[in-house]
């Protein structure tokens, strides 16, 4: 789980800091990953090697707003919906004042961005890619756009 901490300005002009909450658990990291053609780590290393912007942008938002949720308070859950009508909380997040400086930041930032993406992954899953960087059977540039790879 990734906690980011953001000041921003809400849209009564005050100044507010909050922490926002994104996660992705092993079943929607495998639900990507089987349900794009050729796997979703090959989509997005085909994203990056292209620099194909639009792209890379869909991909920063789609991350973002799967991953937006809270943590329940008894820690044994990661809330994504909410209880009472259904709808995804990233609908409000989207729609928040925050939701702009972050997307901001993972858009124009190559390291805020791959912080962002190898921390919204479980740890054994980042642990994994660290572990491939350091025997060379992941490179230092591949570690920072491809986090679910082995």
């Amino acid at each position: 789980m990734y906690i980011k901490t953001v000041t921003y300005k809400d849209y009564n002009g005050e100044e507010r800091t909050e922490d926002f909450h994104f996660n992705l658990n092993k079943a929607e990291l495998y639900e990507l990953e089987l349900s794009t053609n050729g796997g979703y780590d090959q989509w997005i290393m085909r994203i990056a090697n292209t620099q194909n912007m639009p792209e890379m942008i869909k991909l920063f938002k789609s991350l973002l707003l799967m991953s937006y949720g809270e943590k329940a308070i008894d820690g044994k859950g990661f809330i994504k919906k909410d209880p009472v009508t259904g709808r995804p909380l990233a609908e409000a997040f989207e729609q928040s004042a925050a939701y702009p400086v972050i997307f901001e930041e993972l858009a124009t930032n190559a390291d805020a961005a791959a912080e962002f993406i190898n921390k919204i992954i479980p740890e054994d899953a980042a642990k994994a890619v660290s572990e491939a960087k350091k025997d060379g059977t992941l490179s230092e540039v591949e570690s920072k756009i491809l986090p679910m790879s082995k």
